[in-house]
């Protein structure tokens, strides 16, 4: 009877050590999620905010230039000067391509790289100003229109950044959650654990019919 007793006490114990060990192995895929989360939250979000500022900030340079707002600013290099500009907002595209892209997100950047690349190319100065005429009121007024277009895409996916950013956060929430969950099913285990173990080896045959 006692043997009995034993045997069905380590058969207990190996369940519940098993229990322990699938419980670390769902704890783990559950940490690497988390991980995971906050790392896409970084590279694809909080990243990508950063590469949307540097590009507004390169497309408004290009407006003012194209405005003539400093009518003390030599203009003379004026083209150079925007198609730098414009250079440095592709590269910056090509990083954000890069990025884990929603199908919306692809949808603006890859309106905003075509606006870029064909409607804000300008080859001449003429386009803008000549020395007869002066600044082309209409021309500029086509340029803006389009920097106004861009600028609406980047505002696009600067809500995105935000919508996806709060998707992660609460995606990460969910786990936390639940790998805290997991930790008192563990308490659980353990203190049935010493229990098992307690009546196991420290109880005398016979004064307990626990197993």
């Amino acid at each position: 009877m006692v043997r009995k007793r034993k045997v069905k006490a380590i058969v207990i114990l190996g369940v519940l050590l098993l229990l322990l060990y699938g419980k670390n192995l769902i704890e783990r895929q559950s940490f690497r999620k988390i991980s995971s989360t906050f790392t896409e939250v970084y590279n694809d979000r909080l990243v990508v905010e950063s590469y949307i500022f540097d590009i507004s900030e390169r497309l408004f340079l290009i407006q003012k230039l194209i405005d003539h707002c400093d009518l003390s600013y030599d203009y003379s290099k004026v083209i150079n000067e925007i198609t730098d500009h414009e250079s440095a907002i592709m590269a910056i595209v090509t990083e954000f391509e890069q990025t884990q892209l929603t199908e919306q997100e692809a949808s603006y950047l890859s309106d905003f790289k075509t606006i870029i690349q064909n409607d804000l190319n300008i080859k001449s100065y003429d386009l803008l100003f000549t020395d007869s005429s002066g600044v082309n009121q209409n021309q500029v007024k086509i340029y803006d229109q389009k920097i106004s277009q861009a600028r609406k895409d980047l505002d696009n996916l600067s809500s995105i950044q935000l919508q996806e950013g709060e998707k992660l956060i609460s995606k990460a929430k969910v786990l936390i959650n639940r790998s805290q969950i997991w930790a008192q099913f563990e308490v659980a285990l353990l203190i049935i654990l010493v229990v098992v173990m307690f009546f196991m080896f420290f109880r005398k045959s016979g004064t307990s019919d626990f197993f």
